[in-house]
């Protein structure tokens, strides 16, 4: 009996047919059980005899038919997985997919080129505390300052805004993490304004760097190189203008050469300069209310609109269309999920107007 089973758990070539044998073996009315239910009329001797047999093979039918069905349960997944395999190497159907919104699209650019340079980045929350996006930024209550900025007050949370600017991320990763610091904060900011070249949602990224040698000929150098990158160009004309930040001294605004004629934005020497960004030497104030010593440490910080970025490389004119959720315009201006930017392969140049 032993060997007649095993024969047809052997030859058993799906999991049904396996199941079939343990019904007509085991189940209520297979033979195996219906030799248990006799037992009963044997002998107490016999009985304990034919009993102990009866189990011994009962165990071995339920090992092999267990066994079995694992390897043949086996065999139908991965003939599933064989015949079901998706080779993702393949090229997508380009018109079926959606497109990348264009400031995702630039910040990648941004973290790429930043990341190569040895930036790292650092998050920080949207609803922030006065004391972060002001106060530790040199920028007192009577500041005229705060007025610069258009803030959002959280109803019925006094001190709790909607965050002004990045620079919040800075001081919290100047209280937490050891020194030297290079990180950089790619995130949405909030403002209360609203025309073609403002929003109340835009997006920024800025950089930081703590260390002891840090000047601002290293500041220099890290914007001008990241510009030539963003916009894949030799030379970029670039120029320094003294300005004034609250958190950096001295403080600087840096601007390109441009000329704008027929409507057309182009980078070029000699026809006009646009600003782009903000930047300086962290103010010593700023360092003390993090708990870092002025005198041993010195740093540098920068700043730039990643929306304005993404309109001038890719020629968009008029802020306000990137929030409007027009299909048209991301079908126009959007990437392709694939152009994921790079600064080995290059950076994506596939979506927008040139």
């Amino acid at each position: 009996m032993e060997n007649e089973i095993a024969d047809k758990i052997l030859k058993a070539q799906t999991v049904a047919d396996v199941e079939q044998i343990r019904v007509d073996a085991l189940g209520k009315k297979g033979f195996i059980t219906e030799k248990l239910k006799a037992l009963g009329k044997l002998s107490p001797e016999e009985r304990k005899t034919e009993g102990q047999r009866l189990n011994v093979l009962k165990n071995q039918i339920e090992d092999a038919i267990t066994k079995k069905k694992e390897e043949l349960e086996l065999q139908v997944i991965n003939k599933r997985l064989k015949n079901e395999k998706i080779d993702i190497t393949l090229p997508i159907r380009q018109k079926n997919v959606g497109r990348i919104h264009p400031v995702s699209q630039v910040t990648e650019e941004m973290v790429s080129i930043l990341g190569s340079f040895g930036f790292n980045i650092a998050e920080g929350p949207d609803i922030e505390d006065d004391f972060h996006n002001f106060k530790a930024l040199n920028i007192p209550d009577s500041h005229p300052a705060r007025q610069m900025q258009a803030t959002f007050f959280v109803d019925g949370e006094e001190g709790v805004i909607l965050r002004t600017h990045t620079s919040p991320v800075q001081i919290r990763t100047m209280e937490s993490r050891d020194l030297p610091i290079r990180i950089i904060a790619p995130g949405r900011v909030y403002r209360c304004d609203w025309d073609m070249t403002h929003t109340p949602l835009f997006h920024q990224v800025e950089g930081l760097v703590i260390d002891k040698k840090t000047n601002m000929g290293d500041l220099k150098g890290v914007l001008v190189e990241f510009v030539k990158k963003f916009f894949g160009m030799e030379h970029v004309p670039v120029r320094f203008r003294p300005s004034f930040f609250p958190f950096t001294e001295p403080s600087a605004e840096m601007d390109i050469g441009c000329s704008r004629a027929g409507g057309e934005f182009k980078i070029e020497e000699g026809k006009g300069w646009m600003e782009v960004l903000g930047c300086g030497m962290v103010n010593p104030n700023v360092l003390k209310n993090c708990g870092i010593d002025p005198n041993v440490y010195q740093g540098f910080a920068f700043g730039f609109g990643i929306d304005r970025f993404a309109m001038l490389k890719y020629g968009i004119p008029d802020l306000r269309d990137f929030f409007e959720g027009d299909i048209r315009w991301i079908k126009h201006y959007g990437f392709l999920p694939l152009d994921v930017p790079n600064v080995v392969t290059g950076l994506s140049m596939n979506g927008g107007v040139k």
